[in-house]
């Protein structure tokens, strides 16, 4: 298959790649499409897919937005808007891929295969991480913004390393999805990392979720142009896609992924979303932007919009969508009773997984804290005489 990606070329008006409208209507591919080979893939099942996972991914957002306020995290970064984005990317994936998240990938998570459950204790202060990063690929949230890029692409020069790119095996090769904001993308990571991506023809896509607010900063004061010609800059092919059109994310992602596993380097996807409610439970959206502004991107909803599709379509009926929003109320129960059922261990637990392996230093540091709480315990048995 050629690689679509050659084609695209550096311009002063990006065009935003896009399968459905806004109405959830197929848009008629032109002769030549570059990335018709890839829509060609979105079967019926595909979608419905894509829509079942977006609707629980939401529900589970909600139900943490929701623990949050009652006290139950200390933090939630909702991903409200968003699900079209993640949900499309993450189903190009392959098992061997690895991704890298910010700390707003529920959906991706949710499709890699994990329990959503598992992301709840970072928030809850229970727990440092909360998931064994190599059971479905799936690394830890990124709280610092944008320093994972640097993993990413350290990662990807690994597997090129190994000798898992290029050989032409489908089970042997391997590419890195690095998920991050429009704020992200003016981070020094992030530009660092594009430098050594670039350089070493890393394995990397990409993929930044513009959706148009660095907490209170807009995107026209983040860059003067669009987010997707800042790759060109560094030499790597960038591509502008709906981010609100799963299936179109779909079609982008595969084919930046295809070119990372083949030996092609790297690629820069903008998903052109929106960030429909708070930046995080700490944030208030109303101080900074306005009412018509929300409404006129929830007329854009990446759920609505499939739903409007699958029902035209006559591929999805009213059992159909019953039984998704069964499993979502489903999922919202589990959420809320597997949080509250979360709780903290020792103290000493900071010190089990700071290395891999075993270390003398962490180990030293871990002996002299026990010591020290053991001291506590000493002074209450003799009355405060230590």
């Amino acid at each position: 298959m050629p690689d679509p990606l050659t084609t695209l070329e550096t311009a002063a008006d990006v065009t935003t790649f896009q399968v459905l409208d806004a109405e959830g209507r197929r848009r008629e591919s032109p002769g030549g499409e570059p990335f018709a080979p890839y829509v060609a893939e979105l079967t019926d099942d595909l979608v419905r897919a894509m829509y079942r996972d977006m609707v629980l991914t939401r529900a589970f957002d909600a139900q943490a937005t929701s623990l949050q306020r009652q006290g139950e995290l200390g933090l939630w970064a909702p991903s409200l808007g968003q699900e079209g984005a993640q949900i499309g990317s993450a189903h190009a994936l392959r098992r061997r891929d690895y991704v890298f998240p910010s700390y707003r990938e529920h959906g991706v998570a949710h499709v890699r295969g994990m329990d959503l459950s598992l992301i709840l204790p970072l928030f809850r202060g229970t727990q440092h991480g909360g998931w064994d990063v190599h059971t479905h690929n799936f690394h830890l949230y990124s709280i610092v913004i944008g320093s994972h890029a640097l993993h990413a692409v350290g990662y990807g020069m690994g597997i090129q390393r190994d000798g898992d790119v290029g050989t032409g095996e489908t089970d042997r090769d391997r590419a890195v999805v690095c998920y991050f904001g429009d704020g992200a993308s003016s981070q020094g990571d992030v530009n660092e990392a594009l430098v050594f991506a670039a350089s070493t023809a890393a394995p990397v896509v990409f993929f930044v979720q513009n959706n148009q607010w660095a907490i209170s900063v807009p995107a026209a004061t983040q860059s003067p142009v669009a987010l997707a010609q800042r790759g060109s800059g560094f030499g790597i092919p960038s591509v502008s896609v709906d981010g609100n059109d799963p299936l179109a994310c779909y079609a982008v992602s595969r084919a930046a992924l295809d070119r990372a596993r083949s030996g092609g380097g790297p690629t820069f996807i903008e998903a052109v979303t929106y960030r429909m409610g708070a930046h995080t439970t700490s944030d208030d959206p109303s101080r900074y932007r306005a009412s018509e502004e929300e409404e006129r991107w929830a007329a854009k909803d990446p759920i609505s919009r499939v739903r409007r599709h699958l029902e035209a379509e006559g591929v999805a009926d009213q059992e159909f969508f019953a039984a998704v929003d069964h499993d979502a109320d489903e999922l919202a129960t589990f959420t809320r009773d597997r949080c509250r059922a979360f709780a903290a261990g020792g103290a000493v637990e900071m010190f089990d997984h700071v290395y891999q392996a075993p270390h003398p230093l962490v180990a030293a540091d871990r002996e002299e804290f026990v010591a020290f709480e053991n001291g506590f315990a000493d002074a209450d048995a003799t009355g405060g005489a230590a």
